[in-house]
């Protein structure tokens, strides 16, 4: 048989209507009460203290690129005048007679392949003698380069291309060409220069560089007793000056 069901003799407190009044409790009851006030007053300024740095950081950053922007004005009129006489020189045969250009065909860096087509059609625009020497055909001309700057050490500093020479004088790169350009004082360093008819070689199709006719562009020579040599004749890539357009 069930046993009858008796009601519980425990008395049960009315509890508090606040949830943190258990003794366990009553700590972090205190302690969010102490805090609830003084922490919205540490986040705040902590905030504008933050925004006080950020603008003061932003108005000297603001006035430190304004400077340079009111020299920029000076600053590209020096590049119109004439080049100082400490350029460098090149003593190539004939190079007082023509414009000599170090570039580079290759599009492994887009911005210097770029430079260099918009030099060179710049200077062809003139019509006159134009030595154009490609690094990329022919590596002696970069130690060409180099000697020019260095005068006839190791040059330090890496070269960017192009780099145009004007009579023999060293004029600049590709923004000098363009300022210069732009001008009008590029005209008046080439018009002591001859004029020559503009158009394409016959010989190497406008490449300044023909294929070696004793190694047949291989840069290689068989000898029955030393057996294969390099040929002296070509450079590396077993190609040669074109004899019609070089001068």
């Amino acid at each position: 048989m069930w046993r009858p069901r008796a009601k519980s003799t425990v008395k049960i407190r009315d509890t508090p209507s606040s949830p943190f009044s258990f003794s366990t409790f009553k700590d972090i009851q205190n302690l969010c009460i102490e805090d609830h006030p003084s922490s919205p007053i540490k986040k705040s300024s902590s905030i504008f203290h933050r925004v006080r740095l950020a603008t003061t950081f932003l108005r000297s950053l603001s006035l430190s690129l304004s400077e340079p922007e009111h020299n920029a004005t000076p600053a590209h009129n020096k590049t119109t005048t004439p080049p100082l006489q400490e350029q460098p020189l090149i003593t190539i045969p004939g190079a007082d007679k023509r414009i000599v250009v170090y570039y580079t065909s290759l599009r492994v860096v887009r911005s210097t392949f770029e430079d260099c087509k918009t030099v060179q059609s710049i200077l062809r625009g003139f019509r006159v003698l134009i030595d154009e020497r490609d690094l990329s055909m022919d590596s002696s001309l970069l130690n060409e380069l180099n000697q020019i700057f260095s005068g006839g050490g190791n040059c330090s500093r890496k070269l960017t291309l192009p780099r145009v020479f004007i009579g023999g004088r060293y004029m600049g790169g590709a923004e000098e060409i363009r300022q210069l350009n732009e001008s009008g004082e590029l005209k008046k360093f080439i018009e002591g220069l001859p004029v020559v008819d503009s158009g394409v070689c016959d010989v190497c199709g406008g490449y300044r560089f023909i294929l070696c006719g004793q190694c047949s562009g291989s840069h290689k020579l068989y000898i029955e007793k030393a057996g294969f040599i390099s040929c002296t004749a070509c450079n590396e890539n077993g190609l040669i000056r074109c004899p019609s357009c070089a001068v």
